[in-house]
């Protein structure tokens, strides 16, 4: 911590690796069961002239480049900041998951547009052969989610991986499930209902990805961090009179960030100096809030007006 001479700055710890960056082992096994059932059911698929498992391979198809460009993400993300460049790049990691959501979609219209010209012409699927590679997706699939469940908490990044692995598994089901209905009863509609039934399951989740990918973008405040609880906590200290330009945001999962000026009585700042009244707003904060990289700019009381005219 310092002070400056009318101003100050606290900060916690420096901004060094990005949340995902732990689960960069686990994403890349995942990526490599991905890539081994997405061959495996591209096969099965053409064998059994199955729609819903040629619709899941397409869904693996993307995971995988979802799950590629997790990991390039995380690369950039972990590089040093520059001098251009006070953050990084740790926000490539939300790129990703946004672009992981558009790949989402993507895929999703795709099958729905697949599933209803399976209907108008219906084929003749071998469903034997379809719940043989169905049940190897589920198992590959069942252990990819495994592995990024905890990471998947801690990273939109990580997140949007496991909500299209997540996905990918729901459809094994879905295509198992078909595969079953075909070989009881031969009625061959199940196939396209199936594929409906797995693109209707991926909206929902990646529209909720995309909206907390949207609000780091917009850099909305951190959705465990009441502002108005800040605000509280800070003028609840001995001494400050107001706080203004208070501003929270996200640089990227795990990287919450916070920058206000608070007006200091001058005979409080006297008293007790600036730096003991730095470390008393980072400790208020750092005991009550999940925001450890805090900015503060101190200021006697009517600055605030001359700092607007020099604005103006």
């Amino acid at each position: 911590m310092g002070a400056g001479h009318d101003h100050g700055h606290a900060h916690g710890a420096p901004v060094t690796g990005t949340a995902a960056a732990a689960y960069r082992g686990r994403l890349r096994i995942a990526l490599a069961i991905t890539l081994t059932v997405m061959v495996v059911e591209v096969v099965g698929g053409l064998l059994a002239d199955s729609l819903a498992l040629i619709a899941d391979a397409a869904h693996m198809a993307t995971d995988a480049l979802g799950l590629g460009m997790a990991l390039l993400a995380i690369h950039f993300a972990n590089l040093p900041p520059t001098q251009n460049r006070t953050f990084g790049y740790a926000r490539a990691e939300i790129l990703a998951a946004l672009a992981n959501c558009l790949l989402l979609f993507g895929v999703g219209g795709y099958v729905l547009y697949e599933a209803v010209q399976r209907f108008v012409t219906p084929a003749d699927t071998e469903g034997g052969v379809t719940l043989v590679f169905g049940g190897i997706g589920l198992v590959a699939n069942m252990i990819s989610l495994t592995l990024l469940m905890r990471g998947q908490r801690e990273s939109l990044n990580v997140r949007g991986a496991f909500l299209e692995v997540a996905a990918d598994a729901l459809g094994s089901v879905a295509v198992l499930v078909a595969a079953a209905v075909i070989l009881t009863t031969g009625w061959q509609a199940a196939d396209p209902i199936a594929s409906l039934v797995i693109a209707l399951m991926i909206a929902p989740r990646t529209w909720k990805l995309l909206r907390e990918t949207l609000d780091v973008l917009l850099e909305s405040a951190p959705k465990d961090v009441d502002m108005a609880e800040v605000r509280a906590h800070i003028l609840a200290l001995d001494g400050v009179e107001d706080v203004h330009d208070l501003h929270a945001w996200t640089i990227t999962s795990g990287m919450p960030v916070l920058s206000a000026h608070v007006v200091v009585r001058s005979d409080v700042l006297s008293a007790i100096g600036h730096e003991k009244m730095l470390h008393e707003l980072q400790g208020c904060l750092g005991h009550h809030f999940d925001v450890e990289h805090c900015t503060f700019q101190l200021e006697p009381s009517g600055h605030a007006e001359h700092e607007a005219r020099l604005c103006h």
